[in-house]
Protein backbone atom coordinates (compact mmCIF):
# COMPACT_ATOMS: atom_id res chain seq x y z
CA UNK A 1 0.00 0.00 0.00
CA UNK A 2 1.36 2.86 -0.98
CA UNK A 3 -1.80 5.79 -1.56
CA UNK A 4 -3.64 6.90 1.58
CA UNK A 5 -7.03 9.64 1.59
CA UNK A 6 -6.84 11.25 4.93
CA UNK A 7 -10.34 12.21 6.55
CA UNK A 8 -9.97 14.40 9.61
CA UNK A 9 -12.30 15.21 12.53
CA UNK A 10 -12.44 18.94 11.35
CA UNK A 11 -13.40 19.89 15.31
CA UNK A 12 -10.21 17.86 16.16
CA UNK A 13 -8.18 20.81 18.73
CA UNK A 14 -4.57 19.08 18.35
CA UNK A 15 -4.44 19.34 14.91
CA UNK A 16 -0.81 19.85 14.47
CA UNK A 17 0.27 16.59 16.60
CA UNK A 18 -1.27 14.86 13.69
CA UNK A 19 -0.36 17.07 10.45
CA UNK A 20 3.32 16.67 11.95
CA UNK A 21 2.99 12.68 12.27
CA UNK A 22 1.61 12.56 8.33
CA UNK A 23 4.98 14.68 7.38
CA UNK A 24 6.98 12.33 9.16
CA UNK A 25 5.76 9.31 8.06
CA UNK A 26 5.37 11.24 3.94
CA UNK A 27 8.89 11.73 4.40
CA UNK A 28 10.37 8.20 6.19
CA UNK A 29 7.58 6.04 4.49
CA UNK A 30 7.29 7.11 0.61
CA UNK A 31 3.84 7.04 1.25
CA UNK A 32 1.26 9.39 -0.87
CA UNK A 33 -1.25 11.01 1.25
CA UNK A 34 -4.41 12.30 -0.29
CA UNK A 35 -6.95 14.93 0.12
CA UNK A 36 -11.03 15.54 -0.35
CA UNK A 37 -12.67 18.39 -2.19
CA UNK A 38 -14.91 19.07 1.28
CA UNK A 39 -11.60 18.85 3.70
CA UNK A 40 -9.33 21.00 0.82
CA UNK A 41 -9.06 23.79 3.23
CA UNK A 42 -8.34 22.15 6.37
CA UNK A 43 -5.59 20.10 5.33
CA UNK A 44 -2.18 20.78 5.01
CA UNK A 45 -0.32 21.58 1.19
CA UNK A 46 1.64 18.52 1.51
CA UNK A 47 -1.55 16.44 1.27
CA UNK A 48 -2.63 16.38 -2.20
CA UNK A 49 -5.52 16.89 -3.84
CA UNK A 50 -7.54 13.66 -4.80
CA UNK A 51 -10.60 13.55 -6.95
CA UNK A 52 -12.18 10.85 -10.10
CA UNK A 53 -9.25 12.23 -12.45
CA UNK A 54 -6.16 11.77 -10.17
CA UNK A 55 -3.45 9.29 -10.98
CA UNK A 56 -3.83 5.81 -9.08
CA UNK A 57 -6.48 3.85 -6.82
CA UNK A 58 -6.71 4.52 -3.63
CA UNK A 59 -5.15 1.65 -1.31
CA UNK A 60 -6.61 2.47 1.57
CA UNK A 61 -8.49 5.84 3.96
CA UNK A 62 -7.21 6.73 6.72
CA UNK A 63 -10.04 8.14 9.07
CA UNK A 64 -8.67 10.42 12.30
CA UNK A 65 -11.65 10.86 14.53
CA UNK A 66 -14.30 8.70 16.36
CA UNK A 67 -16.84 6.68 15.44
CA UNK A 68 -19.17 9.52 13.98
CA UNK A 69 -16.21 10.76 12.11
CA UNK A 70 -15.91 7.26 10.56
CA UNK A 71 -19.33 7.49 10.12
CA UNK A 72 -18.65 10.87 7.79
CA UNK A 73 -16.21 9.36 5.66
CA UNK A 74 -18.17 6.01 3.97
CA UNK A 75 -18.81 8.10 1.10
CA UNK A 76 -15.69 8.32 -0.05
CA UNK A 77 -14.74 4.78 0.94
CA UNK A 78 -17.89 3.91 -1.73
CA UNK A 79 -16.82 6.76 -4.30
CA UNK A 80 -13.29 5.28 -4.89
CA UNK A 81 -13.88 1.97 -3.90
CA UNK A 82 -11.14 2.26 -1.04
CA UNK A 83 -11.56 0.45 2.63
CA UNK A 84 -11.53 2.49 5.67
CA UNK A 85 -8.94 2.14 8.81
CA UNK A 86 -9.73 4.30 11.79
CA UNK A 87 -7.48 6.00 13.86
CA UNK A 88 -9.05 7.25 17.14
CA UNK A 89 -9.01 10.28 18.53
CA UNK A 90 -12.52 10.42 20.32
CA UNK A 91 -13.77 8.65 23.56
CA UNK A 92 -14.71 5.15 22.84
CA UNK A 93 -13.84 4.40 19.25
CA UNK A 94 -15.78 1.15 18.76
CA UNK A 95 -15.09 1.64 14.95
CA UNK A 96 -11.86 2.20 15.04
CA UNK A 97 -8.85 -0.03 14.55
CA UNK A 98 -5.73 2.27 15.28
CA UNK A 99 -4.82 5.06 17.50
CA UNK A 100 -2.07 7.99 16.99
CA UNK A 101 0.98 5.78 18.99
CA UNK A 102 0.17 3.03 16.84
CA UNK A 103 -0.25 4.65 13.34
CA UNK A 104 3.51 3.77 12.39
CA UNK A 105 3.70 0.26 12.98
CA UNK A 106 -0.85 0.02 11.53
CA UNK A 107 1.22 1.50 7.97
CA UNK A 108 3.68 -1.13 8.16
CA UNK A 109 1.72 -3.99 8.86
CA UNK A 110 -0.53 -2.44 5.13
CA UNK A 111 2.48 -2.05 3.35
CA UNK A 112 3.09 -6.19 4.29
CA UNK A 113 -0.59 -6.95 4.02
CA UNK A 114 -1.06 -8.37 7.52
CA UNK A 115 -4.21 -7.08 7.41
CA UNK A 116 -8.07 -8.56 6.69
CA UNK A 117 -10.69 -6.56 4.63
CA UNK A 118 -14.21 -7.23 6.87
CA UNK A 119 -17.08 -6.11 4.57
CA UNK A 120 -19.99 -4.21 6.42
CA UNK A 121 -23.91 -4.40 5.96
CA UNK A 122 -25.46 -0.59 4.88
CA UNK A 123 -29.12 0.07 4.99
CA UNK A 124 -30.69 1.78 2.08
CA UNK A 125 -33.19 3.95 3.64
CA UNK A 126 -36.54 5.32 0.76
CA UNK A 127 -38.50 7.97 2.22
CA UNK A 128 -42.02 8.12 0.93
CA UNK A 129 -44.72 10.47 0.65
CA UNK A 130 -48.29 10.24 -1.01
CA UNK A 131 -46.42 7.43 -3.08
CA UNK A 132 -43.46 9.58 -4.17
CA UNK A 133 -39.95 8.91 -3.32
CA UNK A 134 -38.52 12.25 -1.49
CA UNK A 135 -35.42 11.00 0.17
CA UNK A 136 -33.19 7.70 -0.21
CA UNK A 137 -29.99 7.19 1.34
CA UNK A 138 -27.69 4.42 2.57
CA UNK A 139 -27.05 3.81 6.78
CA UNK A 140 -23.77 1.85 8.00
CA UNK A 141 -25.26 2.22 11.88
CA UNK A 142 -29.13 2.87 11.40
CA UNK A 143 -32.01 4.98 10.37
CA UNK A 144 -34.25 6.61 13.46
CA UNK A 145 -37.58 8.43 13.19
CA UNK A 146 -37.42 10.57 16.15
CA UNK A 147 -39.97 13.46 17.58
CA UNK A 148 -37.33 16.04 18.18
CA UNK A 149 -38.03 18.30 20.31
CA UNK A 150 -41.68 17.62 21.07
CA UNK A 151 -42.83 16.48 24.27
CA UNK A 152 -45.50 14.34 22.77
CA UNK A 153 -45.34 10.43 21.79
CA UNK A 154 -45.60 9.98 18.09
CA UNK A 155 -47.51 7.19 16.74
CA UNK A 156 -45.56 4.95 14.21
CA UNK A 157 -47.02 1.12 12.98
CA UNK A 158 -44.26 -1.34 11.27
CA UNK A 159 -44.48 -4.68 8.61
CA UNK A 160 -42.05 -6.68 7.73
CA UNK A 161 -42.45 -8.07 4.09
CA UNK A 162 -46.06 -5.42 4.14
CA UNK A 163 -47.13 -8.18 7.28
CA UNK A 164 -48.20 -6.18 9.96
CA UNK A 165 -45.65 -6.54 13.23
CA UNK A 166 -46.96 -3.37 15.76
CA UNK A 167 -48.38 -0.25 16.50
CA UNK A 168 -46.79 1.90 19.09
CA UNK A 169 -46.53 5.19 20.77
CA UNK A 170 -43.23 6.04 21.50
CA UNK A 171 -40.48 8.56 21.45
CA UNK A 172 -39.35 7.25 17.99
CA UNK A 173 -38.60 3.91 16.11
CA UNK A 174 -34.47 2.74 15.69
CA UNK A 175 -34.08 0.22 12.47
CA UNK A 176 -29.85 -0.71 12.79
CA UNK A 177 -27.81 -2.85 11.34
CA UNK A 178 -25.35 -5.29 13.01
CA UNK A 179 -22.95 -2.61 13.25
CA UNK A 180 -25.49 -0.36 14.73
CA UNK A 181 -26.39 -2.80 17.15
CA UNK A 182 -23.86 -1.52 20.03
CA UNK A 183 -24.98 1.91 19.08
CA UNK A 184 -28.41 4.20 19.44
CA UNK A 185 -30.33 0.76 19.01
CA UNK A 186 -27.94 -0.88 21.98
CA UNK A 187 -29.27 1.79 24.24
CA UNK A 188 -32.59 1.56 23.02
CA UNK A 189 -32.65 -2.15 24.66
CA UNK A 190 -31.74 -4.01 21.83
CA UNK A 191 -29.46 -6.76 21.25
CA UNK A 192 -26.10 -7.06 20.35
CA UNK A 193 -25.06 -8.62 16.60
CA UNK A 194 -21.83 -9.22 15.57
CA UNK A 195 -20.79 -7.13 12.47
CA UNK A 196 -20.53 -9.73 10.53
CA UNK A 197 -24.50 -10.99 10.46
CA UNK A 198 -26.69 -10.27 7.84
CA UNK A 199 -29.65 -9.02 9.83
CA UNK A 200 -31.55 -5.97 11.08
CA UNK A 201 -32.87 -4.62 14.66
CA UNK A 202 -36.12 -2.29 14.69
CA UNK A 203 -36.00 -1.09 18.65
CA UNK A 204 -38.80 1.12 19.44
CA UNK A 205 -37.62 4.28 22.06
CA UNK A 206 -39.25 4.25 24.95
CA UNK A 207 -42.57 2.44 23.94
CA UNK A 208 -45.73 3.54 25.82
CA UNK A 209 -46.86 -0.78 26.17
CA UNK A 210 -43.98 -2.87 27.87
CA UNK A 211 -44.67 -5.43 26.06
CA UNK A 212 -43.22 -4.16 23.05
CA UNK A 213 -39.79 -4.86 22.88
CA UNK A 214 -36.79 -4.74 20.21
CA UNK A 215 -36.79 -7.25 17.35
CA UNK A 216 -34.21 -9.35 14.67
CA UNK A 217 -35.22 -9.27 11.10
CA UNK A 218 -33.78 -11.38 8.39
CA UNK A 219 -31.85 -9.04 6.04
CA UNK A 220 -34.10 -9.98 3.25
CA UNK A 221 -37.18 -8.51 4.67
CA UNK A 222 -38.31 -4.87 3.54
CA UNK A 223 -39.03 -3.14 6.95
CA UNK A 224 -41.86 -0.52 6.14
CA UNK A 225 -42.31 2.28 9.22
CA UNK A 226 -45.64 4.36 8.78
CA UNK A 227 -46.20 7.44 10.98
CA UNK A 228 -49.94 7.29 12.00
CA UNK A 229 -49.79 10.31 14.23
CA UNK A 230 -47.35 12.65 15.00
CA UNK A 231 -46.85 16.04 16.26
CA UNK A 232 -44.85 19.66 15.67
CA UNK A 233 -41.25 18.70 13.82
CA UNK A 234 -40.02 15.00 13.41
CA UNK A 235 -37.15 13.70 11.80
CA UNK A 236 -35.61 11.43 10.16
CA UNK A 237 -32.57 10.49 11.39
CA UNK A 238 -29.09 8.53 9.33
CA UNK A 239 -26.30 7.32 11.26
CA UNK A 240 -26.81 10.39 14.10
CA UNK A 241 -27.82 12.99 11.52
CA UNK A 242 -31.23 14.47 10.46
CA UNK A 243 -31.49 14.07 6.71
CA UNK A 244 -35.50 14.95 6.46
CA UNK A 245 -38.74 16.08 8.17
CA UNK A 246 -41.35 13.50 9.06
CA UNK A 247 -44.80 14.15 8.29
CA UNK A 248 -48.31 12.32 9.02
CA UNK A 249 -48.66 9.35 6.71
CA UNK A 250 -45.42 9.14 5.64
CA UNK A 251 -43.56 5.78 4.78
CA UNK A 252 -40.00 4.74 5.67
CA UNK A 253 -38.82 2.23 3.67
CA UNK A 254 -35.54 0.10 4.89
CA UNK A 255 -33.69 -2.83 3.04
CA UNK A 256 -30.84 -4.19 2.96
CA UNK A 257 -28.42 -1.98 0.45
CA UNK A 258 -26.82 -3.62 -2.21
CA UNK A 259 -23.30 -2.09 -1.33
CA UNK A 260 -21.17 -2.84 1.84
CA UNK A 261 -18.37 -1.01 3.14
CA UNK A 262 -14.81 -2.23 3.44
CA UNK A 263 -13.09 -2.44 7.03
CA UNK A 264 -9.13 -3.01 7.74
CA UNK A 265 -9.27 -5.52 10.37
CA UNK A 266 -4.88 -5.29 11.28
CA UNK A 267 -5.43 -6.93 15.06
CA UNK A 268 -6.23 -10.77 16.12
CA UNK A 269 -8.71 -9.87 18.74
CA UNK A 270 -12.61 -10.55 18.67
CA UNK A 271 -15.79 -8.50 18.99
CA UNK A 272 -15.90 -10.07 22.11
CA UNK A 273 -12.51 -8.99 23.51
CA UNK A 274 -13.44 -5.54 21.77
CA UNK A 275 -17.01 -5.69 23.72
CA UNK A 276 -14.84 -6.41 27.20
CA UNK A 277 -12.71 -3.46 26.42
CA UNK A 278 -14.68 -0.84 25.31
CA UNK A 279 -18.02 -1.34 26.64
CA UNK A 280 -16.44 -2.99 29.71
CA UNK A 281 -19.04 -5.91 29.10
CA UNK A 282 -19.14 -8.31 31.76
CA UNK A 283 -17.01 -6.50 33.93
CA UNK A 284 -17.84 -6.38 37.59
Amino acid sequence: MKNFGIYFNPLYLEKQEVFDLLKNLNEKKDLIFYKFEEQKKILPEFIQYYDDSSDGKLDCILVFGGDGTILRAIDFSLKFGAPLLGINLGKLGFLSESSLRELEKSIDELKKNKFKILARMLLKVVLKRNKKVLYSDLALNDAVIYKGQNPRLIDISFSSNRRFVVETRCDGIVVSTPTGSTAYSLSAGGPILSPVMEAIVVAPLNPHILSIRPMVFSSKDIITLKVKDIYNESFLQLDGLNKYRVLKDDEIIVTQASQKVDFIKLSNKTFYQILRKKLHMGKR
